[in-house]
Order: structure tokens, then sequence, then C-alpha cells
């Protein structure tokens, strides 16, 4: 049996129509007909109906059609497992991160990783912090980089780093030198405490504030660098991990604010892992590592 033959069976029972099949494989239609042709033979039964132009899959053809599938799924993974271990990588790690660990810490942590460690092949699948552990029970990744641990009796939770959290504000366009520090509670009441961009801390951390000063007024923004955005252009000021803003702070874009009143969260990072493989703790040991 030809995997030719069994790719145009499978791409002919998708599109019902040999001439859009030889079309799509780049083949002629005499071609198709031929590789259908050999499969019933092969397999001794029949798998397509004849309606004028178009073709419709037997009972039989049906039932193969998924077994079909899986023959070309192994075929294929194993020539992308060839050609990655041509390409010199002789091991894979498959990384799933939320959104907000990846635009800050995963750029420069993967840059150095795959300098030391150019035999493993890395593919990173962005995935929600609320949908991480779900993606490393399935076993769609070997492991979960989230911002919310795990409680499940098969996932192991690993705490990474904890990162402190500051309220930051629009810059005043005054001098950093001379002017007057800004005031919590000014700026709090003064403007849109934009809220829920980090699925970790603002449950606490919003009710803490209502119960400190009832007439802030709140507006949910559910993502970091849009509530960034949001800042720098004066709509609201937030509460949000030191490493996500750490970069306007130094340029100037934005302020830290002082509070003396409230007692901050910490925003973490875990890792999450089903399993523990030699490339996991290698790539976490790695992780552990580094400054962030």
């Amino acid at each position: 049996m030809e995997f030719t033959w069994l790719k145009t069976f499978i791409t002919a029972a998708e599109c019902e129509n040999f001439r859009r099949t030889a079309e799509i494989l780049h083949v002629s239609q005499p071609s198709v007909t031929v590789h259908i042709k050999l499969l019933e033979e092969e397999l001794g039964m029949s798998l397509f109906l004849r309606e004028g132009r178009r073709v419709k899959l037997t009972i039989e053809g049906r039932r193969y059609l998924q077994n079909a599938k899986k023959l070309m799924e192994v075929y294929e993974s194993g020539l992308e497992d060839l050609n990655a271990f041509q390409q010199g990588y002789h091991s894979k790690l498959c990384i799933g991160i939320s959104p907000l660990i990846a635009d800050t810490i995963l750029p420069s942590v993967l840059k150095r990783y795959v300098k030391v460690h150019s035999e493993v092949e890395i593919s990173i699948k962005i995935i929600e912090s609320e949908d991480v552990e779900s993606a490393v029970l399935n076993e769609d990744v070997d492991l979960g980089l989230s911002c919310l641990g795990s409680s499940h009796s098969e996932i192991t939770s690993q705490l990474l780093y904890k990162d402190k959290v500051v309220l930051v504000a629009p810059h005043d366009g005054l001098d950093f030198e001379t002017a007057p520090p800004l005031d919590e509670k000014e700026v709090l009441l003064s403007n849109y405490l934009l809220t829920h961009n980090h699925p970790g801390y603002w449950e606490d951390l919003s009710r803490g504030i209502k119960l400190r000063y009832p007439g802030v007024r709140m507006m949910k923004v559910s993502q970091i660098h849009i509530t960034k955005r949001f800042i720098t252009e004066g709509l609201g000021v937030s509460f949000l991990p030191l490493s996500t803003v750490r970069r306007e702070l130094l340029e100037g874009r934005l302020l830290e604010v002082d509070c003396f009143s409230l007692d901050l969260p910490d925003a973490n990072t875990f890792a999450l892992t089903k399993y523990s493989h030699e490339k996991q703790r290698e790539f976490l040991a790695y992780l552990s590592g580094y400054r962030f």
C-alpha cells in the first residue's frame, strides 16, 4: 500500500470530487482515479459510489476513513521526527504559556536557552492561564507556564517567581526631581482604576480597595498590554506586575505611585507538569535560575 493512495483517498473523501482532488494534490485526474482503484483492490472493497461528477463514500469507505487518517498521522509524524533529527534536534519540548508570561519573560529566556540546548526542538502554544492546567492534563503540552497554580491531583504545581505588584499612573508632565510625589488616594479617586487584567490577584485586591476607597471608579480591561496603552493615554491607572511595566517606568512613560494603606499582593508565575521528564526538569532548572 502506498501512502499517496491514502492521501488521495482522504482528500477525495473530504471534497467528494475527483477533479477537485486532483487540483488540490497537483496531480492529474486519471492519477486520482488510479490511486483510488489500487487502494480499493488492496482492501478488496469499494470505497466510493459514483454519482455523476460527484462521489460519495460507501459504508466501508466511511468506516475506513478514520483509520486512513490515523495511518497518515503516524506517517507524517515520523517524517517530522526524521526531519527534526536531520536538523540536529534530538528531543522535543512543547510549552503552553500564558500571553502575559509570553510577553514578558519568554523571549529572553528562550533566546538564551536555545543557544545552550540547540539539540532541543521547542514549540510554543499561547494559552490563557485558566486553560493551561487542562492543556497539561490532556498532554497537549509537556509543560505549562501559568499565572495560576493548580490543585489537581495529577498536576505538579511549582512556584517559579513572585513578582511585585505596583500602582502605575500616566506621566504627569512634571519634572521628576522637583515634582511632589503622587498621592495614592488622589490618584485612585481622580482616575478610573483599570482592573482584572491579571487572573491571579484582582478579586481580593479590588475588595480591599473598595473597603479603603468606596468612591473609586473601576473599569475591567482583560489584557495588560491594553491596560498599559490606556494608562499612557491618560484613561486610568492600575495595579500591575513590576516586570510588565519596568521598561515604561525606566523610560518615564509611566509613574509608580507609592502605596502605604493597601496590602499589595504578588503576581505569581507557576510551572505545571503532569510527568517529570529530563527536558522538563532541565528547562525549569534553567528558568528558575533566570533573573526576572
